[in-house]
């Protein structure tokens, strides 16, 4: 799937809860959390393995569940000790959401199994192409796509070392 396609099944049903519970929107910066959520296997999958060449598929590593759980349980932690769980919760929705979309067919069988990529290391990445389809002249999407992903993960970890100070410090008092 496509960014946009990932952020649009995660922030639908989030901004339709939001609405129903609250009645009012969600702020900017819980959109943000959604975002970063339904973007985080991606940002990090696609540059390692088309840019880097690091692991064998960008649907491996934070695409797979030995990776994902423990993500999710830190994530849901933090949002427990910081009493956000709404917060936690939606980032969870939107990162869950992801992997269920890119494993869709697989998921929506008959029979419905975990992908192999849903298991690596566990099990062999699922064989493709070493470029992707979306890659385009010379590759010049892998590049922006590594671009805009360290942007949004500087950004992303910016934030949360500053609120993990700001927690320390209101803590501490």
């Amino acid at each position: 799937m496509f960014p946009i396609e990932h952020c649009i099944v995660a922030v639908i049903p989030i901004i339709a809860y939001v609405l129903v519970r609250d009645r009012d929107v969600p702020t900017g910066g819980f959109l943000a959390i959604v975002f970063v959520g339904s973007q985080l296997p991606d940002l990090v999958d696609k540059p390692l393995a088309h840019q880097f060449g690091l692991i064998p598929s960008g649907r491996v590593f934070v695409h797979s569940l030995p990776v994902a759980v423990p993500i999710l349980c830190l994530a849901g932690w933090y949002a427990w000790r910081t009493e956000r769980l709404r917060a936690g919760g939606a980032f969870a929705f939107a990162y869950l959401s992801h992997i269920v979309a890119d494993n869709r067919r697989v998921l929506s069988l008959p029979n419905p199994t975990l992908s192999d990529d849903m298991l690596w290391p566990f099990r062999p990445a699922t064989p493709r192409p070493d470029v992707p389809y979306w890659a385009g002249e010379a590759s010049i999407n892998v590049r922006l796509w590594t671009l805009f992903s360290a942007v949004v993960l500087a950004i992303t970890v910016y934030y949360l070392y500053r609120d993990i100070n700001e927690q320390l410090r209101s803590s501490a008092t």
